[in-house]
């Protein structure tokens, strides 16, 4: 077990929690509040006779201890046998660690403002939430999940670019590497640009003051939306009798370059949720709604990484 986590050298507590020790100890004091906040909030929904913190203690007393396991599976992602051991925990008390400790995580970044938006429900309200941004990254990230034992969820799930089953989420961000929006969790047959309309019916001009940049998997996205401008890759001209060699023009590919490296900050975002494992292996949980729950946390937790007063320290 980990018991004091200041002797863990710099680049060994990244590799457990993927923060620094600095951008942890500065997310403590929030995850501490909220914790304390929601053991109050059970005590006064119970009749139990004992006051909060009474009785035997646990194993992660310490609230660093708390944090620390939380941030160590999302970062790991080791199976509850091996949590439990490595936490001097029995592996049913791991799993009930993991599910009492991740929701005080997403409130704290909930509070902290670092939590990307879910949905909107007007285009005002996208207007106001992104205010102060002018540019707007799209794209989707795809991770591998379990095989389905329905079927038809087994259809669903299957991806035809991963040739796996997967699971997948709509990314806006920043130029600033900032994720503003994550789409709910999906089955990885869904195209990236129908999860887009189904998130943002056309009907609304949702981009109308934005500029935009996209790749090719959102081709139709000029017709659908009316953005203030759009920045789109080339797409190579399909092979034919009259064409046998297709090529871009020169002018072509350097206008293609420079699209890439505005939208690589879109990538760069979604690298920094992927710096948790638990969004790169199989992901084994059957917990409803963790699956989404997971890529929550791992945004928020990208964006605290991206903010400027962790910058220096991550």
């Amino acid at each position: 077990m980990y018991t004091n986590l200041a002797d863990i050298d710099a680049r060994q507590f990244r590799a457990l929690t993927g923060l620094s020790h600095a951008a942890f100890d500065k997310l403590l004091p929030s995850f501490a509040e909220k914790y304390h906040q929601a053991i109050q909030e059970r005590y006064q929904q119970t009749t139990r006779q004992r006051k909060p913190g009474a009785g035997q203690k646990g194993k992660l007393e310490p609230m660093e201890q708390k944090l620390f396991f939380c941030l160590y599976y999302l970062k790991t992602y080791p199976t509850f046998d091996v949590l439990g051991d490595r936490f001097g925990l029995d592996r049913s008390k791991a799993c009930t660690n993991v599910h009492r400790l991740c929701p005080i995580l997403i409130g704290t970044l909930t509070q902290l403002g670092v939590l990307p938006k879910r949905q909107f429900g007007s285009v005002d309200e996208l207007a106001a939430a992104f205010a102060e941004v002018e540019q707007l990254l799209i794209d989707a990230t795809e991770r591998p999940c379990c095989r389905p034992h329905d079927p038809e969820k087994q259809r669903e799930a299957y991806s035809g670019k991963k040739k796996a089953h997967t699971v997948k989420n709509t990314v806006i961000a920043s130029t600033t590497r900032q994720i503003l929006f994550l789409g709910y969790t999906v089955f990885g047959s869904h195209h990236d640009y129908a999860r887009l309309k189904a998130e943002l019916p056309p009907d609304g001009d949702w981009f109308a003051q934005f500029k935009v940049w996209v790749d090719l998997g959102y081709l139709g996205f000029q017709k659908d939306y009316r953005p203030l401008e759009l920045h789109i890759p080339y797409k190579k001209p399909r092979k034919s009798k009259a064409n046998p060699s297709p090529q871009l023009t020169e002018q072509q590919k350097e206008a293609n370059r420079q699209t890439s490296r505005i939208r690589i900050a879109v990538e760069n975002a979604i690298c920094k949720m992927k710096r948790f494992n638990i969004l790169v292996v199989k992901f084994r949980n059957r917990k409803d709604k963790f699956v989404d729950d997971v890529a929550a946390m791992a945004a928020g937790l990208a964006n605290w990484m991206v903010t400027p007063k962790n910058v220096a320290t991550t």
